[in-house]
């Protein structure tokens, strides 16, 4: 909003030629989200509380430790990461980049995805909300609109074809099959992402660390200079994805500043399945989807945790985990909860340094 209206005023005060550049504005979004959410968070959190009284519920096949530690404790808090998210990312992204949009879309819709979902759990007063088959199609349903929007944008070949790290200008052609994968990325992020988030923390640090990744390769696969100075794809106006991903930074810090353990609130699927699928758009938005899988790898591997636990018991009846996903299998060795939180975001930094390495590597 305010490079719409600011900057064409430039030529009359030159203060105003500021908002023409991308790291002003990303660095203005960073601040914004994290000062909404500081704002807003206090009386957040005890409208929550005031409604939910007992806090989210604990899974009774979980963890022991949870049920005394975590009791309480309000859920839904993912809905301040999704206001302090919108209002940066209006304030200071360009308004008229089809980009913004989209990515808004999916944030939005998915946190309300998970808003329902989370509403059931406390109406209810189960671990079980909104029945798996139901949550994935409407998954796939808006996944299947925003990766459309996508190609539309971005226009084809390019739009529909995948670009595989390291190797220069090596695209996988994929057609008409491109949607059904854009999703697969979409889907997939958003529910690793909610699998992640189990403990005071765990999630909400790596998604930053993503969105800090992104916010640059964002930045360098918009600027036609730098692209092809690197040997990246090429993707006019995805640059201004840099203000978003600046923004799910700030609020990720603002949030993070509640959830640091022992935690006021939780993002519950709220924000969990948002924060993932606006990962997901933004990387398919800059033609990085594979690179998403390494710099988020630490998602991927909580996911695949509780994919070989599933696969195992049902092929075989046993198990190759205490418990899936793989945070909760730590826990069960009598692993600490900060231990295992301070080791996971460390595991992250290091996948997000090889993730970006793979932009020089050609």
């Amino acid at each position: 909003m305010l490079y719409n209206l600011l900057y064409p005023l430039a030529g009359d005060l030159q203060v105003f030629n500021l908002f023409r550049y991308l790291t002003f504005r990303s660095g203005g979004a960073v601040v914004t989200a994290l000062l909404v959410s500081f704002l807003i968070g206090p009386a957040t959190i005890r409208w929550l509380r005031k409604k939910q009284r007992e806090g989210q519920p604990i899974r009774l096949d979980g963890p022991e430790s949870h049920l005394l530690t975590k009791k309480g404790t309000p859920t839904m808090g993912g809905v301040l990461i999704l206001v302090s998210l919108t209002v940066a990312t209006l304030l200071w992204a360009d308004l008229a980049n089809g980009y913004v949009w989209v990515v808004l879309l999916i944030t939005l819709s998915f946190g309300g995805v998970g808003f329902a979902d989370d509403f059931l759990k406390l109406t209810r007063r189960s671990s079980g909300g909104l029945r798996s088959r139901l949550k994935l199609l409407w998954q796939c349903l808006i996944a299947l609109v925003a990766v459309s929007l996508l190609i539309r944008i971005t226009g084809a070949p390019l739009a529909t074809s995948v670009a595989v790290p390291v190797f220069k200008g090596l695209f996988v052609p994929l057609g008409l099959a491109f949607p059904l994968f854009g999703m697969l990325v979409l889907v997939g992020a958003s529910n690793a992402v909610n699998l992640t988030d189990g403990l005071d923390g765990l999630a909400i640090v790596p998604v930053m660390i993503a969105a800090g990744c992104f916010a640059l390769i964002a930045y360098l696969a918009g600027n036609v200079i730098f692209a092809d100075y690197l040997g990246i794809p090429y993707v006019a106006g995805t640059g201004e994805l840099a203000v978003f991903c600046g923004a799910m930074v700030g609020a990720s810090l603002g949030f993070l500043w509640f959830n640091a353990p022992p935690a006021m609130v939780f993002m519950g699927d709220t924000g969990s399945l948002a924060t993932g699928g606006a990962l997901g758009c933004v990387a398919v938005a800059v033609k990085h989807e594979l690179v998403l899988g390494i710099v988020g790898g630490l998602f991927v591997l909580e996911a695949v945790s509780v994919i070989v636990q599933v696969a195992s018991f049902k092929l075989t009846g046993r198990r190759v985990f205490r418990m899936a996903p793989l945070h909760h299998h730590f826990e069960k060795k009598g692993w600490h909860e900060p231990t295992i939180v301070i080791r996971f975001w460390i595991i992250a930094s290091v996948l997000a340094l090889v993730g970006l390495s793979t932009l020089k590597l050609r």
